[in-house]
C-alpha cells in the first residue's frame, strides 16, 4: 500500500532530524551485488532476499538493509578512512512471511570516529529523537556490549573452537548452557572413526580429505551446507573431541557474567565485582562503559531508561561493541530502533585497516504501526 502524504511527511521529519545533526543523507543503489550479503550472513539468507542475475550469471539481489550498501560507497569514495556521517530514507526488500515485501528504513551511521564512546551516544540519542518525535511517547531501551563480552573470552583463555562456538551461539541470541551442553547427536556418534583420525591433523590436508570423501560418495550439499563447510564442521567436532570442554570454573564465571541485567550503574558495579572476584582484567572495557553511560546522560537521556543485558546481543555477528534496541516496551514488541557499533565490517568489506563504525535503523513502518501522530 502507497504512503499518504501525511505518512511520508512524517518520514521525512525522521530523515530530516538526523540531517539536522550534520548527517548528511546518502542514497545507495537500490540494486547490490548478492555475494556481499550471503557472504556476511550465509546461505541461510538467500531465501530471504530477492535475487535476480546478469548475463554473465553474476548475482544482485534488492537491497534488503541500509548499513552495508551505505559502507560499501563509503569505502568507494574520497571520504574513506576519514570521519564522515550519513543518514539515509528509502524502500528495503525483504520477505517476512505474512508482511510487505517492502518496508521503509531511516537510520544513521558514523565512520572514522576515535571518540568511539561520544560517537555511540550520539548515534543512539540521535535515532531515538527521531524515532520517538513520530510516536510522541519515550521508547524502553536495552543495551548491551558485545565488546566486554568479547574481551571476558579473551581473558578466560578458552580453546579456539569453544571460542567460536561461543561467539556464534551468542551472535543468535543461544542461552550459554544449551551452547556449552550441546550433546553429541547419534550422527556424530555414528562418525566417531572419522573425527578420531581428523584429530591432531594438518588442518588443510584433514580439510580436503573430508571434502575429497564427500565428493566420491557424490554429495555437493546437505542442508544448505556446502561440502566446505560439511568439511569445516567435522574439523570443529574433531577439535573440541580431542581438546576438551570449558573447565566448571569457566562455566561458572560465563554463566555469572551472562545473568548481569538491570539499570546501566548498578549493572556496572556487578560487572566490576565479578572482574575483581574472578581476578579478571576487565578495566579498559568497562571504563568504555562508564564514559559511554556520561556520554548518553549529557545529552539528555535519563539512564533509568535504559536496561543493560549482559546476554543481549543482536542477531548479525559483525557488531563489536555496544548494541542496542528500543521498542515500546511490551514483551512481544518488535524494536522499532536498533544499532551498534560493527568496526569489523569495514575490513570484511575490503578495508586495508579497522575504521571505527556505528550506526542505526528506524524501521518507519513499525513506527507508524504503533499510531505514530
Amino acid at each position: 500500500m502507497a504512503a499518504g502524504p501525511e505518512m511520508v511527511g512524517q518520514r521525512e521529519a525522521v530523515l530530516a532530524h538526523l540531517v539536522a545533526a550534520g548527517f548528511a543523507r546518502t542514497e545507495p543503489a537500490i540494486l547490490q551485488p548478492a555475494s556481499v550479503f550471503l557472504d556476511l550472513a550465509g546461505e541461510d539468507i538467500r531465501g530471504r532476499i530477492y535475487l535476480t542475475s546478469d548475463a554473465s550469471g553474476a548475482e544482485y539481489c534488492l537491497r534488503p538493509e541500509y548499513t552495508i550498501p551505505v559502507c560499501r560507497d563509503y569505502l568507494a569514495s574520497a571520504q574513506a578512512g576519514k570521519p564522515a556521517s550519513y543518514s539515509y530514507l528509502g524502500p528495503v526488500f525483504r520477505f517476512r512471511a505474512g508482511a510487505a515485501a517492502e518496508s521503509c528504513q531511516a537510520g544513521l551511521e558514523s565512520f572514522g570516529r576515535t571518540d568511539r564512546e561520544a560517537a555511540d551516544a550520539e548515534v543512539m540519542v540521535l535515532a531515538l529523537e527521531s524515532a520517538e518525535q513520530i510516536l510522541g511517547r519515550k521508547l524502553s531501551v536495552r543495551i548491551g556490549d558485545a565488546g566486554i563480552f568479547a574481551r571476558l573470552l579473551d581473558v578466560l583463555d578458552l580453546p579456539p573452537v569453544w571460542l567460536r562456538r561461543i561467539r556464534r551461539g551468542s551472535a543468535l541470541g543461544q542461552p550459554i548452557a544449551k551452547i556449552l551442553d550441546r550433546e553429541e547427536t547419534a550422527s556424530t556418534a555414528d562418525h566417531s572413526g572419522v573425527l578420531a583420525a581428523l584429530a591432531g591433523a594438518d588442518r588443510t590436508g584433514a580439510r580436503a580429505l573430508v571434502q575429497d570423501l564427500l565428493s566420491i560418495a557424490g554429495i555437493s550439499s546437505v542442508g544448505g551446507r556446502s561440502a566446505n563447510e560439511i568439511a569445516e564442521r567435522y574439523l570443529e567436532q574433531a577439535s573440541a573431541q580431542a581438546g576438551g570442554g570449558v573447565t566448571a570454573e569457566k562455566r561458572a564465571i560465563l554463566e555469572s557474567f551472562l545473568k548481569i541485567t538491570g539499570e546501566p550503574e548498578k549493572a556496572l558495579a556487578a560487572l566490576r565485582k565479578q572482574a575483581a572476584d574472578s581476578k579478571l582484567d576487565l578495566s579498559a572495557v568497562l571504563d568504555g562503559f562508564d564514559a559511554r553511560l556520561k556520554f548518553i546522560s549529557g545529552r539528555g537521556v535519563a539512564l533509568s531508561r535504559l536496561t543493560f543485558s549482559a546476554s543481549f546481543a543482536r542477531n548479525l555477528d559483525y557488531y563489536t561493541g555496544f548494541v542496542f534496541e528500543a521498542s515500546d516496551g511490551a514483551p512481544d514488541a518488535r524494536p522499532v530502533v536498533g544499532g551498534g557499533r560493527y568496526d569489523r565490517l569495514m575490513t570484511t568489506l575490503g578495508a586495508a585497516s579497522e575504521i571505527a563504525a556505528v550506526g542505526a535503523a528506524i524501521w518507519c513502518d513499525r513506527l507508524f504501526e504503533k499510531g505514530g501522530k
